[in-house]
């Protein structure tokens, strides 16, 4: 499960791994501008999160770590909308993994300053999913986006014989050097 922090708007994508395959499960928002109370939409994370672990029943999650911007209360103000997903997937014993937005950027579009549509539709193209189920939130890919770059950074099942380089090669098979 991937999530993108935000205090308006927060981003979630589910994914199902099948061996060395990623499929999409789920995406979409949390949506908090009805909320005019931080406390209020502090609250509501908490349910809305709690209640898409007790629906998909996530193995991980991946969050986007925030980013420092110019603005010390929406900083603050992130970060505890973060710390509140975060959590609840705690108390429900689920690994946390956070990652920048440039390196979410990078794993999926090989660009750290790529836009969020680019990245929405290198996801679309990677997990082949209709156009038409292109969120009108990017937020929602972004989400998707996390589970998908944790999903890269953990690699896939190793084969018995996989090498990762001449030098895991020789350590492996050191019957064969001479």
């Amino acid at each position: 499960m991937g999530i993108d922090p935000g205090t308006t708007i927060m981003g979630y994508g589910v994914l199902r791994v099948q061996g060395t395959k990623p499929e999409m499960v789920a995406m979409g928002i949390i949506d908090l501008r009805k909320y005019r109370d931080h406390y209020l939409k502090l609250r509501h994370i908490h349910e809305r999160v709690l209640s898409l672990i007790e629906s998909y029943l996530p193995d991980e999650m991946a969050i986007e770590a925030p980013f420092f911007g110019k603005n010390v209360q929406s900083m603050l103000k992130l970060g505890r909308a973060q710390g509140v997903a975060m959590a609840v997937a705690l108390s429900r014993d689920i690994p946390i993994t956070e990652y920048a937005p440039l390196k979410i950027k990078m794993a999926i579009t090989g660009n750290g300053q790529a836009s969020k549509e680019q990245v929405a539709d290198m996801l679309q193209r990677m997990l082949h999913f209709p156009k038409e189920e292109m969120p009108t939130f990017m937020d929602a890919t972004d989400g998707l986006a996390a589970a998908y770059c944790h999903f890269l950074q953990m690699g896939r099942p190793k084969t018995e014989k996989g090498y990762h380089s001449w030098k895991d090669y020789v350590a492996k098979n050191p019957d064969k050097i001479k």
